[in-house]
């Protein structure tokens, strides 16, 4: 049976009850947390200090607990370790992964984020578009835990943001919501990627495990995430747009326990940007 009709039941969404979206039926394996109890799934260290290393894979400080790698890169074997995947539009260097028809056209030509003009979106606006995408994304997750990650976090959710109209909030719910039973089926834990907005619906019908917020802090919004993921949320703040000193964000007690200053570069050790600090 392949991904497409394996899935299909989750891809097809499902319908607007009062306010709450049912994307499919019967997914108690998509609940939050259900992997957990059942021993299957492991949860971040709460308060664990993080590496965030999208930029390159290198031996981290011995106070990190919980590290953040690239798909294409090996998991720390000796801690908690979380798998990169853009699962919303696509990598640098990895357009010909993607057949045209997963990827969002306006006018023929490929739609583009306008912050990231090397990321094309990709095509969530039908059961059939959603099916395409999780052909090519759901061996990607499947690999994470091969490979020996913990879990998976899913980049880009908001991607309905930047469409135009063309693929909507619900079109991405019913994806993630596929993604996460992927990762659950393989004993991963998944993680919601930023959308603080969205974190409650996130969690309630796509049944994300833990979050991990960008600049949660800088923006004032990690309450967002821990109302809703309680300890598991891991805040990554970048050094180029701090509105207040790392330590006065330490300082904070809105800000979560688990939480890196890095680079925007997420450059290595020995490049002139990088940057690493944690609050212990």
């Amino acid at each position: 049976m392949g991904w497409s009709e394996k899935w299909s039941r989750v891809l097809s969404g499902g319908a607007l009850l009062a306010g709450t979206l049912a994307l499919c039926a019967g997914c108690a394996a998509s609940t939050p947390q259900s992997g957990a109890d059942a021993g299957r799934i492991a949860l971040p260290p709460s308060g664990g200090a993080p590496d965030y290393q999208l930029g390159g894979a290198y031996a981290p400080a011995d106070a990190v607990d919980i590290v953040a790698r690239d798909r294409s890169a090996d998991p720390d074997p000796d801690r908690y370790s979380i798998c990169y995947v853009n699962g919303f539009q696509t990598q640098p260097g990895e357009r010909a992964l993607w057949p045209d028809a997963t990827l969002l056209h306006r006018d023929g030509t490929p739609v583009v984020d306008p912050d990231w003009p090397d990321e094309i979106i990709l095509d969530t606006s039908s059961s059939d578009a959603r099916s395409r995408i999780l052909e090519i994304v759901a061996p990607w997750i499947t690999g994470c835990a091969e490979s020996g990650f913990d879990a998976v976090e899913f980049d880009n959710l908001d991607t309905y943001t930047r469409s135009e109209g063309a693929v909507s909030r619900e079109d991405n719910l019913a994806l993630a919501a596929a993604y996460v039973e992927v990762a659950h089926e393989a004993g991963l834990a998944a993680a919601q990627k930023n959308s603080a907005e969205d974190a409650e619906l996130l969690r309630s019908s796509a049944g994300f495990d833990f979050a991990i917020a960008e600049e949660c802090a800088a923006y004032l919004e990690c309450g967002r995430y821990t109302d809703v993921y309680g300890a598991h949320v891991i805040d990554v703040e970048y050094d180029d747009a701090l509105p207040r000193t790392f330590a006065e964000m330490c300082a904070d007690h809105a800000t979560p326990d688990s939480v890196v200053l890095r680079d925007r570069q997420l450059a290595v050790p020995g490049d002139a940007a990088h940057r690493f600090e944690t609050c212990g």
